[in-house]
């Protein structure tokens, strides 16, 4: 209720933010997240000129303009990630497993990269508890694989009991 309130007193829009990501086998969803972002177009407009501070497919901007002071704190605190808890319910993502993808994402990978398909997007996931943004998209792809190979319940204790610390850092969070 605080971070809706938050994100409401900050700025025009909804609380929350739907946007349509790529799940299991390819599998169409819409993520719910807390809006982060301003609904300003022309910032918008203004980022998608940008380039890229990653390297690969999933484009990351360190300072990013769009995103709001609340958006700054609730994206270093992983709070706008807790709606997706609605996505868990769903059956349309886990708590552990690779991060779901944009669909503009996925239409760049490669055979390797579709890999990564065969699970059920997380919340958290291996490549979050090892540098988050940090990390280059190939490092995330190989991360993701690797979870997908492994995993078992105590992997997924282990990235539970990894993501806590993670988000507290904020390391690699932007």
């Amino acid at each position: 209720l605080i971070t809706g309130l938050a994100i409401l007193l900050e700025s025009r829009g909804g609380v929350f933010f739907h946007q349509q990501r790529v799940g299991k086998d390819g599998q169409i969803f819409k993520m719910i997240k807390f809006r982060s972002m301003s609904t300003d177009a022309k910032l918008h407009a203004e980022v998608a000129a940008m380039e890229s501070d990653r390297d690969g497919v999933c484009r990351k901007f360190v300072n990013d303009p769009r995103i709001t002071k609340v958006g700054n704190i609730i994206r270093k605190l992983s709070i706008d990630e807790l709606p997706q808890l609605i996505n868990v319910l769903r059956g349309e993502m886990s708590l552990i497993g690779p991060r779901p993808a944009l669909i503009s994402e996925v239409e760049q990978y490669t055979d390797y990269d579709r890999q990564r398909l065969i699970a059920l997007p997380g919340i958290s996931g291996l490549w979050q508890v090892s540098g988050r943004a940090d990390l280059s998209f190939e490092q995330q792809i190989d991360l993701d694989l690797r979870y997908i190979r492994e995993r078992s319940l105590f992997t997924d204790i282990v990235i539970t009991a990894k993501t806590i610390p993670a988000v507290l850092l904020g390391a690699g969070a932007y």
